[in-house]
Parts: C-alpha cells; structure tokens; sequence
C-alpha cells in the first residue's frame, strides 16, 4: 500500500517537473524570439544601411498623394479611350538566340500580351530561320482571334541605350520591359499588369534596388548604390530595375528626347546604368516611388555583368553623376510590395 503511495506520488512529481520543464521551454523560445524581432528592426539603423530612411510628414504626404491621384485620374482617362487594354514587351536580346526563342515562346502563351519588340543590337540582321522560326511561333499561338505581332527594331550601334528608343507603332500604353534570360509565370505576368494600371505613371517590376547617403565621406550629396541583399535586409528599395519591369510608353520618348543628353552620353561610353537612368527619368517626373512586385524569376541564362568585379562600384558612379546632372536626388525610398493573395497563405 505504500509503495503504491509513493509510487503515485512519484509519478505526479515527474510530470509536474515535466510540465515546468516545457513552460520553461516557452518562455525561454519567447525571449529568444522577441530578441531576434527587436535586433532586426535595430540592426539596419545600427549598421548604417538606413541613413537616408523616408520621412513622412502627414500634411505634405497628404499633398503629394493628392497630387498622385490627379495625375493617376488624369494618365487613367487617356489611357483607356485612346487603346486597347493590353501591354507590349520591349525584350532585349544579344547572340542568344536559344534563350530568345525560348523567352518568346512562353510569354506568347500571357492573355495580355499585344504584341513583342526585340531590340537587336548586333551588327548582322537578324536570320532569316530565327525570324521564320519566331514568327511560327507567334502564329500558333495567335488563336481566336488574337493576332501578336512580332517586330525586329533594328539598330545600327550596338549601344544600352537602345533598349529605351521609342517605339512609335505601339498600340498599347503598358511596356514590358524584359531581357532574355529571364522567365516569369504569365499569372505573375498578369497581376503587374494589373498593379501597373492601378498607377500607370510609375515604374512597376520585380527587382528592386536601393539607395542610401554615404556617411563615410563625409558629404550628404554622396551616395551609394546597394544591390538585393540590403533590399532584403532593410525592406526598402527606390529603384526598380528595367530587366523586368512595367511602364508607360511616354518614358521611351523622353528617355530619347527629353532626359539630358550627357546621361544617354555616359551610359553609351561606360556600357552601364541604363536602368539606373530610366528609374531616374520616372521617380522625376512622378516624386513617387516604383512599385516592387512579389514574383518567382527564372533565369535561363548565363551570369551578366552585374557578376563582374566592381559592379556595385560602378553603379554607385552612376548615381552620384545622374544626381549632378539632375541637381538633386529623384529617387523616393519606399518599403511597399505588391503580393497576390491568392498564392500567399500568411499576408
């Protein structure tokens, strides 16, 4: 009998140390989680990465978003009476013919592509069994009445700039600007689209970039160009760069005509940052942000020129020579990102 006693008595023990041991447990997994919260929104500050963070006064958000949305009704009128819904893609190519067949052959599969310009660079035309071949293709993809066109913008100089020249055939208002080498799902295709007709001024992609105020020189006119990893980490971005990414027809005609001549002149001397110049050319013409996408890329292709060393230096030049050229910093940092609810579980 009393060994029985004990016994229960042990076994209540046992299981009451038990449960101490797992509430323990707890409370210590939810120290070490408040810990990881509280070191993640300080490490950013703390490292320097958000010297130039976005302030926000609400009267003059209130005036900016008003300005915004008058030039959104205003963009919206015109662009719904005068075109046919629908975007064109502007595809940059260069001697890779496997990936340009393989990049048109899925996006003409997107319900709202109209139609697909491929800028060519190269100093031989293109062959005449790629654009037969391109062209069957487009074709058999054109059904119920859908007709894609499919056009070679031919260019004499090999040069970056080319990839922005005006395109005065257009039917549509909405660029795809697209390199090559890059796949996304037409859903993912589609929701842009959709996000870019919400604000059809700005700038609207996948593939943001940021930039911030270099304290290490000692100047507040000096900045730096930082790449995906510090977009990750902060949350926040300024640019979004034109590999993959919408917007409005009207950029392709002042980045031709209107933007300062000395940009389209740097770029075609140092074979970079033509990108960098159109996010410039927007956010200057909008003092709005762009709008970063959530969307899976597929990259198809070999490595660019942004695995090159020095890259990230290179560009960080870049912007510190736009901004002398436009006497001031256009970029406008944000943390918003577009996400479709409908492939997320937690949003």
């Amino acid at each position: 009998m009393r060994t029985s006693l004990f016994s229960r008595r042990a076994a209540l023990g046992f299981r009451q140390a038990a449960i101490g041991s797992v509430k323990i447990k707890l409370l210590l997994c939810c120290m070490m989680a408040f810990t990881f919260i509280m070191f993640a929104t300080r490490a950013a500050s703390f490292m320097g990465w958000n010297s130039n963070p976005p302030t926000f006064d609400r009267s003059a958000s209130r005036r900016m978003f008003s300005s915004h949305l008058r030039r959104r009704l205003w963009s919206n009128s015109t662009i719904h009476v005068s075109n046919r819904r629908g975007y064109a893609i502007l595809m940059n190519t260069w001697k890779r013919y496997d990936l340009l067949k393989q990049s048109i052959s899925h996006y003409t599969s997107c319900p709202g592509l109209d139609s697909i310009h491929i800028v060519w660079s190269e100093p031989d035309p293109p062959s005449v069994s790629l654009v037969k071949y391109l062209n069957n293709v487009v074709e058999s993809k054109s059904r119920d009445g859908r007709q894609i066109e499919l056009k070679f913008d031919i260019n004499k100089e090999d040069s970056l700039n080319n990839r922005f020249k005006e395109v005065t055939d257009l039917k549509t208002d909405a660029i795809f600007s697209i390199d090559d080498d890059i796949i996304f799902p037409c859903s993912t295709v589609e929701f842009a689209f959709t996000v870019w007709r919400s604000a059809p001024d700005t700038m609207v992609g996948f593939v943001p970039r940021i930039h911030w105020v270099d304290q290490s020189k000692g100047n507040t006119n000096n900045y730096e160009y930082a790449g995906w990893w510090s977009v990750w980490w902060t949350g926040t971005y300024s640019m979004i760069l034109s590999k993959a990414s919408f917007f409005h027809r009207k950029y392709l005609r002042m980045y031709t005509k209107e933007m300062p001549a000395s940009i389209r002149e740097y770029v075609a001397k140092n074979r970079n940052c033509e990108d960098i110049a159109m996010s410039f050319l927007v956010a200057n013409m909008t003092n709005a942000p762009p709008i970063w996408v959530k969307g899976k890329i597929y990259e198809i292709g070999s490595t660019g020129i942004s695995s090159l060393g020095g890259h990230g230096e290179r560009r960080t030049h870049c912007v510190n020579e736009f901004v002398a050229e436009y006497g001031k910093m256009p970029l406008v940092s944000t943390s918003v990102k577009a996400v479709d609810s409908r492939d997320t579980w937690f949003w």
